[in-house]
C-alpha cells in the first residue's frame, strides 16, 4: 500500500507542529481571560459573550474559505491566518478593553480557522486511505496536547498580566516560521462533479449526506468553550483557587489526548457510529458524577481527565465520521461544515453557560455539560444512516 514520500512525511508533522502550538494558544487563551475579566468584576454574562468573539470569527469566515483555498493553495492561507493570530496576541497588552479584546478575540478566530481548514483539508488530501484515520487521529492529537498545556501557562499572569500573551505569541512565531519549509499546493477538484455546482448545492449536498458527523464537532466546540471560558467563572465564585483550576482544566484535554488514537484505530475496527455512541453516553455519567464532588479540586481533576478520555475525542472522530458518510470530491466542503458545526457549538457554549449560572446559582455547571451530552447521545443513537448507505 502506498505510504507517505520523504517529502510528505516533512510536510505531515510541520502541520501537526503549527495545529500544536495554535491549540496552545487557544487552550491559554481562553481561561485566561475569563479569570482576568473575573478578577476585575465582569459580569459572568458578559465575559461569556467575550468569548464568543473567537469562535464568531470563525463562523463569519467560514463561507468565504473555500474559494481562496482553491485559488491561490493551503500555503498562503495558513501563512496569513498564524500572522494575523500573532499580531493579535501581541495587541492584547497593549490595552485592556473588554471591547477591544472582543475584537482581537474575533480576528484570532478568522486567523485560527483559516490556519485549522487549511491543515485539515491538506492533511485529508494527501493521506493514503489506508493511513487517513491515523492521521486525523494524530491531528487532533497535537491539538489536544497543545490545549492541555494551554491552561498550566494561565499563572505567569500573577506576575505580569501580559506575559501569558507574550510567551503565546513568540510560540505561535516560531512554528508559523516553519511553514516557509513547505512546497505549496492546491486542492484537486474532479471534473463534472457536484464540487463545480456551487458553493449552497455543495454544502446542500454534504448537510444532506452527513449532517449526523456534524453533531460530534458540535459537542466538542460547545465543550471546550464552555469549559475554558466559563467554568473558571463558575469555579472562582465556589472557592476554587486558580492553580487548581489550571490543572482541572488540564486534566479534561490530557484525557483526550490519551484516547484519542486509540479511539481513532478503534473506530476503524468497531465504526464510527458505535464509538461516538458509547463515548456520548460514558461522558454524560461522568459530568454528571463530577457534579456531586465539586468540593474536592482532586477528584474533580479525575473525574475531568475521565471525561477527557470519553469525549476529548469527539471533533475528530466526527471528522473521520464525515469522511466516511462524504464522497471524496465533497472532503474540503465537508471539512469545512465541521469547522462550521464546532463555531456553532463553540459560540453558544460561553453564551449559554454564561447565562445559565446567573439564572441557575443553586445548580451545578456541570449539569448543563451532561444535559447537553446526553441529548446528543440520544440523537446518534436514534438516527443510523448506515442502514441507508453503504457502511456496515
Amino acid at each position: 500500500m502506498q505510504s507517505f514520500t520523504e517529502v510528505e512525511r516533512k510536510r505531515f508533522w510541520i502541520l501537526v507542529i503549527i495545529v500544536s502550538i495554535s491549540g496552545f494558544s487557544q487552550g491559554m487563551l481562553l481561561p485566561l481571560i475569563s479569570v482576568i475579566f473575573e478578577q476585575d468584576g465582569v459580569s459572568a454574562t458578559l465575559n461569556g459573550l467575550s468569548a464568543t468573539g473567537l469562535y464568531l470569527g470563525t463562523l463569519l469566515i467560514s463561507p468565504f474559505m473555500e474559494a481562496p483555498l482553491r485559488k491561490f493553495g493551503y500555503k498562503p492561507i495558513i501563512l496569513i491566518g498564524g500572522l494575523a493570530v500573532i499580531i493579535s496576541l501581541l495587541l492584547f497588552p497593549i490595552w485592556k478593553s473588554v471591547a477591544f479584546w472582543f475584537i482581537l478575540r474575533l480576528i484570532i478566530g478568522i486567523g485560527d480557522h483559516a490556519l485549522h481548514f487549511s491543515t485539515q483539508t491538506w492533511i485529508t488530501s494527501f493521506s493514503p486511505q489506508h493511513r487517513l484515520g491515523r492521521n486525523i487521529a494524530l491531528y487532533g492529537l497535537s491539538f489536544g496536547v497543545g490545549f492541555a498545556v494551554g491552561p498550566l501557562f494561565v499563572p505567569l499572569v500573577q506576575i505580569f498580566e501580559g506575559l501569558p500573551f507574550i510567551v503565546s505569541s513568540i510560540l505561535c512565531f516560531a512554528a508559523w516560521t516553519l511553514v516557509f519549509f513547505v512546497k505549496n499546493e492546491k486542492p484537486e477538484i474532479m471534473k463534472n462533479s457536484p464540487a463545480y455546482e456551487g458553493t449552497l448545492k455543495r454544502f446542500g449536498a454534504t448537510f444532506a449526506i452527513a449532517w449526523i458527523a456534524f453533531i460530534p464537532p458540535f459537542s466538542y466546540g460547545f465543550l471546550e468553550s464552555s469549559l475554558n471560558a466559563i467554568y473558571p467563572v463558575y469555579a472562582l465564585r465556589n472557592a476554587t483557587d486558580v492553580a487548581s483550576l489550571s490543572y482541572i482544566l488540564a486534566a479534561f484535554s490530557i484525557g483526550g489526548v490519551i484516547s484519542q488514537l486509540p479511539l481513532g484505530i478503534l473506530s476503524d475496527k468497531m465504526g464510527r457510529r458505535k464509538v461516538l455512541i458509547i463515548m456520548l453516553g460514558l461522558g454524560t455519567i461522568t459530568f454528571a458524577t463530577a457534579s456531586f464532588f465539586e468540593s474536592s479540586a482532586l477528584a474533580l481533576g479525575v473525574l475531568f481527565l475521565i471525561a477527557g478520555m470519553f469525549v476529548g475525542s469527539t471533533f475528530s472522530l466526527g471528522i473521520s465520521y464525515m469522511a466516511d458518510l462524504t464522497p471524496r470530491e465533497l472532503l474540503p466542503t465537508g471539512n469545512l461544515m465541521c469547522g462550521i458545526s464546532f463555531s456553532i457549538g463553540s459560540l453558544s457554549g460561553p453564551f449559554l453557560g454564561g447565562l445559565f449560572i446567573q439564572l441557575f446559582e443553586g445548580v451545578s455547571f456541570l449539569v448543563l455539560i451532561a444535559a447537553l451530552l446526553g441529548l446528543l447521545f440520544s440523537v446518534i443513537l436514534i438516527y443510523n444512516p448506515e442502514k441507508k448507505g453503504r457502511l456496515a
